[in-house]
């Protein structure tokens, strides 16, 4: 049935509804007022970074760092690291081995220098050796600068070498240190990891031979140390 009224009859009812209208928007908008303060509270509205907070900060790895090492030449290893030594090296081979991850290590009760010399050519002719390399020889008998070049020219183009100097109870303790000492002086890639003035101030790590420590006592880890140290930092 059509509405018979009048545009002005019809004029009121029309007005009622869009204030109706404009009512319920007013309820709802302050409704979602309501929610939204409950849930985000007081937000800027220059600030949506805000609602980021809720997820996890987006993190970086720090950038790798480079080795100052010069690289090796053939026959040695990038990034690897191979000590050859003697009994003494044994006492401290446990805690070297935590110190410096992945070593390898070869030690064996009474090596002389010269079957240290044979032992690295070996692992060269292999390209099993490591481009840095720990020399922990010489306890067991003197050494000349002759012995010290011929250790160098199978270990040339090594990026660093790092020997251990002596503390042992025979004749043959000072001139060793000595020739390591005059070596190093004579090869820019050499440093001398310094026992035999640490080992000096603590005599209460050796054993009756005043040469060998506690396997895996404070003296060993010491030494280890000592090592680790100077490998890392020349």
């Amino acid at each position: 049935m059509a509405d018979e009224r009048t545009p002005a009859e019809r004029r009121p009812r029309l007005l009622r509804l869009v204030l109706v209208d404009l009512l319920l928007l007013a309820v709802l908008g302050g409704l979602s007022a309501l929610f939204l303060s409950q849930h985000w509270g007081n937000v800027p509205i220059d600030a949506p970074h805000r609602f980021a907070l809720a997820t996890p900060p987006i993190t970086t790895l720090p950038p790798a760092t480079t080795t100052t090492l010069p690289p090796p030449g053939p026959g040695f290893v990038a990034g690897h690291i191979t000590a050859v030594g003697d009994s003494v090296m044994l006492d401290y081979r446990d805690p070297l081995q935590t110190d410096i991850p992945g070593i390898d290590i070869d030690a064996t009760v009474s090596r002389q220098w010269s079957g240290g010399v044979q032992v690295f050519q070996e692992l060269k002719t292999s390209g099993q050796l490591g481009a840095e390399v720990i020399v922990g020889l010489g306890t067991n008998g003197p050494i000349t600068d002759s012995d010290f070049d011929a250790m160098m020219q199978v270990l040339s183009g090594a990026s660093r070498v790092v020997f251990v100097n002596f503390h042992v109870d025979r004749d043959w303790q000072d001139p060793n240190n000595a020739v390591l000492a005059n070596g190093a002086s004579r090869y820019p890639n050499v440093f001398i990891a310094d026992w035999a003035s640490l080992a000096a101030t603590n005599p209460q790590w050796f054993g009756s031979d005043g040469t060998h420590l506690g396997i895996d006592g404070p003296g060993a880890t010491a030494l280890a140390m000592l090592v680790a140290s100077t490998l890392a930092t020349g």
